[in-house]
């Protein structure tokens, strides 16, 4: 009782009707300020701003033709080999001899190019069918690398031609040397099976890697060349390795996709 008369004989004295009510404290205002700051920069930046994005894929270095595997057209013992490791062969070219029932048969190269490896020894027995050699369709030793990516099929859409990309090399010290450096020259349309992938690669355990996840698309990466770099390559470390890396060799490639206005995530 004594606490609502005190209220209304405050209410009803004009003794402080001339004071100003205070609102906020300064430090509340200065809160205030910075917010509102924050808030118009951030709008800002939906609207002129842009966000850059990453698709990781696994991939391995190659030439524009891809590799064949060489598998012998009869079955029979092996009694010579004619090339090794690295040589030039050209179309026709034997490659492994067979003692066969018939007599010797030479197992001979289908296309033009360079043997990545063999699979036949002197001695061994080999099938119909069965793989000799793997040969890598090069016209010469200097012919320029690719990167072949394998992509989820579903990622395809988002791969631009043209786009950047930044391969980390298995058999380079990315630590030391940097990143390789390439561009997206083509996006396949159609999903690879396992069998088309070892086709070109000439490498079955390959062609199972990619495919584990399902079928991917190939995207092909062309790789910059320098006259400056002792690899012929252009790296993001000035320099790089002190010779090209080999084809066949594993790489993890970083493809940077188109920048997007956030805006369009906001307000779809």
């Amino acid at each position: 009782m004594e606490f609502r008369q005190k209220a209304l004989a405050k209410l009803q004295s004009p003794e402080e009707l001339d004071v100003p009510v205070r609102f906020a404290r300064p430090q509340g205002l200065l809160v205030l300020v910075v917010t509102l700051v924050v808030m118009a920069a951030g709008c800002a930046w939906a609207v002129t701003g842009t966000v850059s994005s990453k698709l990781n894929a696994a991939g391995v270095l190659t030439h524009t033709e891809g590799s064949y595997l060489l598998q012998s057209p009869v079955a029979g013992q092996v009694t010579a080999v004619h090339a090794e490791a690295g040589q030039q062969v050209e179309k026709d070219a034997p490659v492994v001899s067979v003692r066969t029932e018939r007599g010797v048969r030479a197992v001979r190269a289908v296309a033009r190019g360079r043997v990545t490896s063999l699979a036949a020894e002197v001695g061994a027995v080999v099938t119909t069918g069965a793989d000799v050699a793997t040969v890598e369709r090069v016209k010469s030793a200097d012919d320029p690398l690719v990167a072949m990516l394998y992509i989820p099929a579903d990622k395809g859409a988002t791969v631009p031609v043209g786009a950047k990309v930044d391969l980390t090399v298995g058999s380079v010290s990315s630590d030391r040397y940097g990143l390789l450096r390439g561009t997206v020259q083509a996006v396949g349309q159609t999903p690879q099976t396992r069998q088309q992938i070892s086709g070109f690669l000439g490498d079955k355990d390959l062609a199972q890697q990619f495919t584990r996840q399902g079928r991917p698309l190939a995207v092909v990466v062309r790789l910059k060349r320098s006259s400056a770099t002792k690899s012929g390559y252009v790296w993001s470390r000035a320099g790089g390795p002190p010779s090209a890396p080999d084809s066949a060799t594993p790489v993890s490639g970083a493809v940077h996709l188109a920048a997007q206005r956030p805006v369009e995530w906001l307000l779809p």
